[in-house]
């Protein structure tokens, strides 16, 4: 267990330390908030990713899968990289798990803008984000807490890997480096419009006819109110 005294740590630092536990703190915080299941994996989407899903793939690993160096997301055509993650309903986003290495292949500035569809480089560069972070070089899981009151009603995040730490020295390190991400906070399932659009995708006969839309067509109106003929 010897990460037990950095995870302590890496909670310290964001403000959201826990009591104290036994050994399984390393899993507990972690499976009590975490969005993994909520995470709506086929709908990923990665931009300047090396190799087609691996953006999908640092996602789809479990917090127990955490440190394994595979798969791993490498940009591609320069240092940028862009991962939407869409949820299967509405969150609060307490923060931002993210796994690299010491390397100047690290990222070093993230940002992140909510709920859009539309953010490609260009956008990313001009658009104000709802957040940013200047992350480390390191080899640990690293914990971004985010502005809650900002991040109460997130559907999709976005997020912009705008650089690394290869851009401090010699500006050769072109490749950015990723092998986990993760998320935590609370989900909520998104209401009544949802339920109203899933409603008319799968319309109810009966609730036609009581509408006047077919009623000769939907079951004749003799005994329509309950009449066991229909059955």
């Amino acid at each position: 267990m010897s990460h037990c005294h950095d995870e302590h740590a890496g909670h310290g630092h964001g403000g959201h330390d826990h009591h104290e536990h036994d050994h399984s703190d390393d899993i507990t915080p972690a499976i009590q908030h975490s969005l993994y299941q909520h995470i709506n994996f086929d709908a990923i989407n990665t931009m300047n990713e090396a190799s087609p899903g691996s953006g999908k793939a640092i996602v789809k690993k479990t917090w127990a899968e955490r440190l394994q160096e595979e798969p791993e997301l490498a940009s591609d055509a320069d240092e940028q990289i862009i991962i939407n993650v869409p949820f299967t309903g509405q969150v609060k986003l307490h923060s931002i798990l993210l796994r690299s290495s010491p390397s100047a292949a690290a990222p070093r500035t993230l940002k992140v803008f909510l709920n859009r569809e539309d953010v490609d480089f260009e956008a990313a560069e001009e658009l104000a984000p709802a957040q940013a972070f200047e992350l480390s070089q390191t080899s640990e899981v690293q914990e971004l807490p985010v502005k809650r009151a900002l991040f109460g009603k997130v559907q999709r995040l976005v997020l912009f890997f705008e650089d690394n730490f290869g851009a401090d020295g010699d500006g050769e390190e072109e490749v950015t480096r990723l092998s986990y991400l993760g998320f935590k906070g609370e989900w909520m399932p998104l209401g009544r419009a949802p339920t109203n659009i899933l409603y008319e995708a799968a319309p109810n006969p009966n609730d036609h006819a009581l509408k006047g839309t077919g009623i000769n067509q939907v079951g004749s109106g003799i005994g329509g109110r309950g009449g066991g003929e229909g059955a």
